[in-house]
């Protein structure tokens, strides 16, 4: 699957969470200071063109829907980052994060609760 840019990835963030949006209400969406009506229909072109989402033409206006799930991108990215970043290893993924203070030893046992009741 191809990867987004952060900018890619915070038009995205809005149309799954909207379901359905025109470029006025993605710009209405997205945090102060808001990017240039142009910048964003740029990316938008661009998510058209990566197959991310879809466009309905009405009227004069252009209306956007994931072609994406989010789940299946964030599943694919955190692969990619665990496989880039900690040599493929989820193991190692973890631990770095109770290292750094970014998972408690409550959170670690939680997940290890689900671990044990997925399988």
């Amino acid at each position: 699957m191809k990867t987004l840019t952060k900018a890619e990835e915070q038009i995205m963030q809005v149309i799954w969470k909207m379901e359905k949006a025109f470029l006025r209400e993605i710009i209405n969406e997205l945090p102060n200071p808001k990017p240039h009506q142009n910048t964003v229909s740029t990316i938008l072109k661009i998510l058209v063109e990566k197959n991310f989402a879809g466009v309905n033409i009405i009227g004069r206006n252009h209306q956007y829907y994931p072609l994406v799930n989010k789940d299946v991108y964030s599943k694919g990215s955190m692969k990619s980052l665990v496989k880039k970043y900690f040599d493929g290893s989820f193991s190692n993924a973890v631990s770095s994060m109770v290292k750094e203070n970014n998972l408690s030893i409550e959170e670690l046992e939680l997940l290890l609760k689900q671990l044990k009741k997925g399988k």
